[in-house]
């Protein structure tokens, strides 16, 4: 049975626009899902329950369990959002080898914006196709030797399907692909949420409809 909890990493300095919406299509339970029922999303921070992070928008965010307790076997996907602190020190670095730890036991991470940079400095980028806010960008990473497998796109799955990236002003197709990973809708419908959520498109609505009427 396909496990139904998918984790988001929380951290001082977190970008509150680049997840909300893959985390929101996830758990609400949408009609037209394809893969079962709604997924569980569960925080992790480095403090655990014990230590409260503040996002960028000033939102005070109590994690569900500490990073250290984490298991690739628990989870259906690992989230690391953007932040600040991506960029400022090694602070973050235990979420990127965190994420080492899920693409070894062949579960996916799904990386944003700064947390992008934290995965290449890992090497998880490494001969996978992946984005980022610009391949400059990541050109300044320590150890970073992925610069022939960077898409200029908006957000890219890799071809193992362990990686999910996308640039800052991307949280859209962030979630197309992550929901895509996933399994939650049906390509067609996919499509047509991404057509509706990206662009306004009207013509998405019929799609969704009949969809949810299923």
């Amino acid at each position: 049975m396909q496990q139904r909890t998918v984790h988001l990493a929380v951290y001082d300095t977190l970008a509150d626009w680049e997840y909300g919406h893959a985390v929101a299509h996830l758990r609400n339970g949408m009609a037209h899902r394809a893969s079962g029922p709604a997924f569980e999303i569960r925080t992790v921070g480095l403090g655990g329950a014990s230590g409260a992070v503040t996002t960028m928008g000033g939102l005070r965010v109590l994690p569900d369990l500490p990073l250290d307790a984490l298991a690739p076997e628990e989870s259906a996907m690992l989230i690391l959002p953007g932040a600040g602190l991506w960029d400022a020190g090694e602070e973050l670095a235990p979420f990127a080898k965190k994420a080492a730890e899920f693409v070894a036991a062949g579960v996916p991470v799904a990386a944003i914006c700064g947390a992008t940079a934290g995965l290449a400095r890992e090497g998880l980028l490494d001969g996978r196709a992946h984005t980022s806010a610009a391949a400059e960008y990541l050109g300044f990473q320590s150890g970073y030797q992925g610069a022939a497998d960077y898409r200029e796109t908006e957000a890219v799955t890799s071809a193992d399907g362990l990686l999910v990236t996308a640039g800052p002003t991307e949280p859209v197709a962030f979630a197309r692909e992550v929901l895509g990973r996933l399994d939650v809708m049906e390509p067609a419908v996919l499509d047509a949420w991404y057509r509706l959520f990206r662009h306004s498109d009207a013509s998405a609505y019929p799609v969704l409809e009949a969809a949810a009427q299923r």
